[in-house]
């Protein structure tokens, strides 16, 4: 069983730091750029499609840590850690469902022309708040990964 624990956890841990990778890229990348050019972030116009990478990140990380849960529930160390990781991102995916990503997809829809590049910076200085919350997600799952190691 102690193996089997290990490659349950290892998977969202993962997950989570792939994560956290594409919002340092957004928020490095993406982000500094786009408010002046909103054609990058329009894939209508052949900007990129944020949602091709953060709808199956997040599902895929979602459903990995319920399965990481169930699998470890009998053990403590594991499941507190699992559990602090859970709440941290259903707290982000609770506000960015609520704020972020409907502005987002406003920011996708509207015309070059009549973007509002003030909000679009605002948006993205706001939206670079959500980052501690996926340090906490990532190192929580780096803790249970550790638990679970320690467990086999």
């Amino acid at each position: 069983m102690s193996s089997f624990v290990a490659s349950m956890v290892v998977v969202p841990t993962a997950l989570a730091l792939i994560s956290l990778g594409g919002a340092l890229y957004e928020f490095s990348v993406v982000d500094p750029f786009w408010p002046h050019r909103p054609d990058i972030i329009q894939p209508g116009r052949g900007g990129i499609s944020r949602r091709r990478f953060w709808i199956p990140v997040h599902t895929a990380f979602e459903l990995a840590l319920l399965a990481a849960l169930v699998a470890t529930w009998s053990l403590p160390d594991v499941r507190f850690w699992l559990l602090v990781a859970l709440a941290s991102h259903l707290v982000m995916r609770i506000w960015s469902f609520m704020d972020f990503v409907p502005k987002a997809l406003a920011f996708e829809r509207a015309e070059p022309t009549s973007m509002d590049a003030a909000a679009a910076r605002a948006w993205t200085r706001r939206s670079l708040l959500r980052l501690p919350l996926d340090l906490v997600t990532c190192l929580a799952m780096l803790s249970g990964f550790a638990a679970a190691v320690l467990v086999s």
